[in-house]
């Protein structure tokens, strides 16, 4: 009888501390929770990139499409999975090296450095801490983000993709 009073407050103690995780995550703001950092289910990733290249920069001829991109360069992707059906191996990305925090905003794909390994990820916040600007980023195939990236860590951001 004595276990299943002890059996009842650990379920009970456990479903009030459940509770207050969650309800703390939606209702609170500035709060970190370690336990559940990287769950993106309070960003908006529904953000489409931002616009970068002007519709006067693009000529189109009968033979051929011209885009003016100053410092441009042309990127292939691992095939992860985690950005398609937008990113894959067989795409062509049209990328740029951005100046400071103010070139990156939320939508917008970039591409960074994490443990010396190369990420594409979408940006699905951006904001400001202690330590300065940072990007929270998230595949968009993952349930979960890569947590914050500095812009230092930052090497590329995607313009455009050609398939």
């Amino acid at each position: 009888m004595d276990w299943i009073k002890i059996i009842d407050f650990i379920v009970i103690f456990l479903i009030g501390f459940i509770t207050a995780l969650f309800v703390g995550l939606f209702f609170v703001s500035g709060v970190e929770f370690p336990l559940l950092k990287n769950l993106s289910v309070s960003y908006n990733v529904n953000v489409s990139p931002s616009d970068y290249i002007n519709e006067d920069n693009i000529k189109i001829y009968e033979d051929k499409i011209v885009i003016f991109v100053e410092d441009a360069s042309l990127s292939r992707y691992a095939s992860t999975g985690s950005m398609r059906p937008l990113l894959d191996s067989g795409s062509n990305g049209i990328r740029i090296k951005p100046k400071n925090e103010n070139d990156i905003n939320i939508g917008d794909i970039i591409t960074f450095r994490d443990k010396g390994v190369l990420v594409v990820h979408r940006v699905i916040n951006k904001g400001i801490d202690e330590y300065g600007v940072y990007f929270i980023t998230k595949g968009d195939n993952n349930i979960i983000s890569d947590g914050k990236t500095r812009f230092i860590d930052i090497e590329y951001k995607t313009i455009g993709v050609i398939y």
